[in-house]
C-alpha cells in the first residue's frame, strides 16, 4: 500500500453556533491539510457540540451553512467526516455528513457507527447496524469510529473496537471528544493514543506499516 496519512480531531464539545463550529472545524482541516492528511473524522455530533444525552436533538444546520467545510474538501483534496443531527423516521438522530473531494455537496447518513473506507477506490461505506455483525469487502482498508464519550463508556468503547479490528483485520480510527482518540492498525495493536485536550492525532501507513502522531492545536 503507498503512503496514506489520516486524522482524528479531538477537542471539548463547545457550547457556539453552528457558523463558529464550521470556522473551528476549518482550523481543524487547515491543520490537516498542512500534514498532508486525506482523511479527517471529527467526534460525534461535532458541529452540534454539547448536549446531554437524554435531551432531544435539534434539526440539523442548514446546508448552505456547512459550505465552507465542502468547499475545504475540494480545495485541500481531504475527505472529512463530521457529527450532526439528522431526521429519521420524523426524528433527529445522531448522524454524519461526509464531505469529499468528488462531491460538490455533503451525503449525510443516520444512526452511524462508523464508516469503513477503501482509499484506492475512493469508496466509503456507512455502517449503520452494528460493527461487529457486519461482513466488511477486503477492499475497505479502515474503520471510523466517532465518539463523545467519557469512562467508563470509553474503556468499553476502544476495547470493542481493538477487538473488531483484530476480527476484521481492519485498521481503526476513533475520533473522541473527551480524550483518548486512537489508531489501531489491522492486527488491534495500539498505534497511537491521546490524552485529553484540543489536538490532531495522525496516523500515516506506509508499506511497513502504520505510524502515528499528536500534534497540538491552541
Amino acid at each position: 500500500m503507498s503512503h496514506w496519512k489520516i486524522a482524528a480531531a479531538q477537542y471539548e464539545p463547545l457550547h457556539t453556533s453552528v457558523t463558529e463550529h464550521v470556522a473551528h472545524h476549518l482550523q481543524f482541516i487547515q491543520a490537516a491539510a498542512q500534514c498532508q492528511c486525506e482523511l479527517l473524522v471529527f467526534p460525534s455530533l461535532s458541529l452540534l457540540g454539547c448536549v446531554d444525552e437524554h435531551d432531544a436533538l435539534p434539526a440539523p444546520p442548514d446546508e448552505a451553512l456547512l459550505e465552507p467545510l465542502a468547499h475545504a474538501a475540494v480545495t485541500y483534496r481531504m475527505t472529512i467526516i463530521a457529527g450532526l443531527p439528522v431526521e429519521h423516521n420524523n426524528r433527529f438522530v445522531k448522524g454524519i455528513a461526509l464531505f469529499s473531494p468528488w462531491m460538490t455537496s455533503p451525503l449525510t447518513f443516520h444512526q452511524s457507527h462508523g464508516a469503513c473506507i477503501a482509499r484506492q477506490q475512493n469508496a466509503i461505506s456507512v455502517v449503520d447496524s452494528q460493527p461487529e455483525g457486519i461482513d466488511i469487502d477486503p477492499a475497505y482498508s479502515l474503520f471510523t469510529s466517532s465518539q463523545s464519550i467519557s469512562e467508563p463508556e470509553l474503556l468499553s468503547s476502544t476495547s470493542r473496537l481493538q477487538s473488531f479490528s483484530h476480527k476484521f483485520a481492519i485498521a481503526v480510527l476513533m475520533a473522541n471528544a473527551r480524550g483518548s482518540s486512537a489508531l489501531w492498525d489491522e492486527r488491534g495493536r495500539l498505534i497511537v493514543r491521546a490524552d485529553s485536550g484540543s489536538l490532531l492525532l495522525t496516523g500515516q501507513r506506509t508499506p511497513r506499516g502504520w505510524q502515528g502522531d499528536i500534534i497540538p492545536l491552541r
